[in-house]
């Protein structure tokens, strides 16, 4: 067993704790910012054949964000720039930075022509179901063009973003998203109305936000020795080598999307409504992916990266157990709370004007096998992390392959039975195969990974969120949940609901000694002492 009492440990769990920490906290704003957004625009476009066009218009943009920018781009970037700065300094690596900048100018921006000009073919593909209905699919390419080019400017926000990261700043870059869902909001809100096709004030808002994500790190970005220039010297070899990264990181950390899209093309032979259940679910598990997975991947890869570059393995492994332990211990509880209190959450964040309880009840549904995946899905993140921190990407994407095989045999086997429910069961179903074959080889690179200390720590956070969502269950039931309106009340007792779960999880895990809650009160009282 391996186990880490050393200063020079403890320094380094610190750091990725805190990291950690602050990006879940920004990366928090940004998820209520974008659950308001999803209730504004439920409000205003319900689970309609409209709202379907809009978010099938946005599946390949946001597809090639995850394929081109926030996933892989951090993944590539921040290994080789670490390298970089250790290697051969600071000017070096604010080269890399500008040559890289420069790239994604050229790269990006022609990949967006090329998606403005070929939408119509892009939503034959993505939505063969709308060729029936021309209105719905002369709306769908309309959508698809004007929010093409926000890969670029996210693109470029993943660059400032990884560079930041490099140097340890994690709050602003993981802030940043909430600029996005601000400017959406405020131009469903101002617009919505002026426009003869309503829909169409959103797709306005994507493309701005994009911008105003990207802005809105530079000052730190500047502050921080980087400045943003043009040199197209694209043969240096730290491009060169970030690309045969980039590649099959773009493939393997996608995964999740392509898996989204599979689920949207299969949603559009579906009932009405499908796709929109499918969104709504997929943004609610997002929520703790995002606030955990996302953020301890991003924050624990720097560190890796360093260890991998000193050749200091035993430290890597320590970190990465470490890293994983402490995700499980906040993830699985929040899976169990959606789990068990999915009606509720649904109908208090969108069950009003067009969104009916129908729609509440489909969503739920979907919900529910979608959840059952996030403590596989959110332990992908840091096992490609470590991955990647050794430079090593050939191994996550052939992996990413096979569920991604996974994902689609399993679907059409499911949805027949299940309908849009099916299709979200075989995403949860691809992404556990993901996870334990992922183990299994980085085991065999690392020779040990203390998997029994992860294992028993799993099966302790399990049970105790286990009896937390069991306790929720009980506390919500009845037709209350099933009306529209009351928003305070049921607000209130929501989240009367959830302390008190917080309060049994929390003391479940204390009773069977586990040693992430340890850890997590120590931070608590050291944070407090020095007050």
């Amino acid at each position: 067993m391996l186990i880490c009492y050393n200063e020079r440990c403890m320094d380094a769990r610190s750091k990725i704790a805190k990291a950690a920490g602050l990006m879940s906290i920004a990366t928090f704003i940004s998820r209520i910012l974008g659950f308001a957004r999803d209730m504004i625009f439920a409000f205003y476009f319900g689970a309609t054949g409209t709202s379907d066009t809009f978010f099938q218009a946005f599946k390949i943009p946001n597809l090639l964000r995850e394929l081109l920018a926030e996933g892989s781009m951090s993944s590539a970037f921040i290994p080789v720039l670490t390298e970089y700065r250790e290697r051969w300094g600071e000017n070096e690596a604010r080269r890399l930075v500008r040559i890289t900048f420069t790239f994604i100018l050229v790269v990006v921006g022609a990949i967006c022509l090329l998606g403005v000009m070929f939408s119509p073919a892009i939503v034959t593909v993505i939505a063969p179901g709308f060729l029936g209905s021309p209105e719905k699919f002369s709306l769908t390419v309309l959508l698809t063009r004007i929010m093409f080019p926000f890969l670029l400017f996210v693109s470029l926000a993943a660059l400032v973003m990884g560079a930041l990261n490099t140097r340890k700043v994690f709050f602003i870059p993981a802030l940043a998203p909430a600029m996005l869902n601000i400017t959406l909001i405020m131009s469903i809100i101002w617009f919505e109305s002026r426009t003869r096709q309503p829909i169409i004030a959103a797709g306005i808002g994507v493309l701005v936000g994009g911008f105003v994500q990207f802005a809105f790190q530079l000052p730190s970005f500047f502050k921080n020795g980087y400045f943003l220039g043009i040199d197209a010297t694209f043969r240096h070899p730290g491009l060169k080598k970030m690309f045969s990264l980039l590649v099959p990181a773009t493939l393997a950390l996608s995964v999740g999307q392509i898996n989204i899209i599979v689920s949207s093309i299969l949603a559009s032979f579906l009932p009405q409504g499908s796709i929109t259940y499918l969104f709504y679910s997929m943004r609610l598990i997002q929520f703790p992916i995002g606030i955990f997975g996302v953020a301890m991947g991003m924050a624990v890869l720097p560190t890796l990266s360093e260890h991998a570059v000193k050749g200091d393995l035993e430290r890597l492994r320590e970190d990465f157990s470490f890293a994983l332990r402490l995700l499980f211990f906040i993830a699985v509880p929040s899976m169990a709370g959606l789990v068990a209190l999915r009606e509720p959450i649904v109908n208090l964040l969108f069950q009003r004007g067009q969104f009916d309880y129908a729609a509440t009840r489909g969503t739920a549904q979907a919900l529910l096998f979608y959840a059952v995946g996030i403590w596989s899905i959110v332990g992908v993140r840091v096992l490609t992390a470590t991955f990647y921190s050794m430079q090593n990407t050939k191994t996550p994407v052939r992996i990413a392959m096979i569920g991604l095989a996974s994902n689609l045999l399993l679907s059409l086997i499911l949805m027949g039975p299940l309908m849009h429910s099916g299709l979200a069961l075989a995403n949860s179903l691809a992404s556990f195969i993901n996870f334990f074959l992922l183990s299994f080889f980085l085991r065999k690179k690392l020779k040990r990974i203390d998997a029994r200390r992860i294992v028993r720590s799993f099966f302790q956070v399990a049970l105790s969120s286990f009896f937390m969502g069991a306790a929720g269950w009980m506390l919500l039931q009845g037709d209350f949940w099933t009306r529209s309106g009351a928003t305070l009340l049921k607000s209130v007792h929501l989240l009367g609901t959830m302390i008190l779960c917080l309060i049994i999880y929390s003391l479940s895990a204390s009773i069977m000694k586990n040693e992430e809650i340890q850890y997590v009160r120590g931070l608590i009282m050291k944070k407090i002492g020095k007050r």
